[in-house]
């Protein structure tokens, strides 16, 4: 169990690899919300948006994850509760106005990266058009 890594992940690395590679950057391994006790793989503050690599076997894949053959039962509640925690992190972070992306560790590293570059790319213009916003309404009054 010792192998296990908590992160720097194949899987994590090609992703933080590409994300670097088109001039994003970020932070690795960081809580969200300082409050909350749960940290994502790839974190961008100011855009809040938490990027998970989620292991097939961890988290329940349902294209890759098989029952285990030995001790199946405390298996089967370990990785339950995984999703179920998985999902109360998702509903948490939402709820604080955070953007959520969930990627499996079989995904192509490629296309998630395109997607977070996108989802990012799309906070950033919110932000921008906002403040552009706020400040021709300064001038106004």
């Amino acid at each position: 169990m010792q192998a296990n890594r908590g992160r720097d992940t194949g899987p994590e690395l090609a992703l933080r690899s590409l994300l670097y590679a088109a001039g994003l950057r970020y932070r690795v391994n960081t809580r969200p919300l300082p409050e909350l006790r749960r940290t994502a793989d790839v974190v961008f503050p100011r855009e809040r948006i938490a990027v998970f690599v989620d292991g097939c076997f961890w988290h329940g894949c349902p294209e890759h994850s098989r029952p285990a053959k030995a001790n199946a039962g405390a298996w089967s509640a370990k990785i339950e509760g995984n999703r179920a925690r998985d999902a109360d992190t998702n509903a948490l972070l939402r709820s604080a106005g955070w953007t959520v992306l969930r990627v499996w560790e079989h995904d192509d590293a490629s296309g998630a990266a395109r997607m977070v570059a996108q989802l990012v790319a799309a906070a950033r213009e919110s932000a921008a058009k906002d403040e552009a916003e706020s400040v021709s309404g300064f001038m106004r009054a």
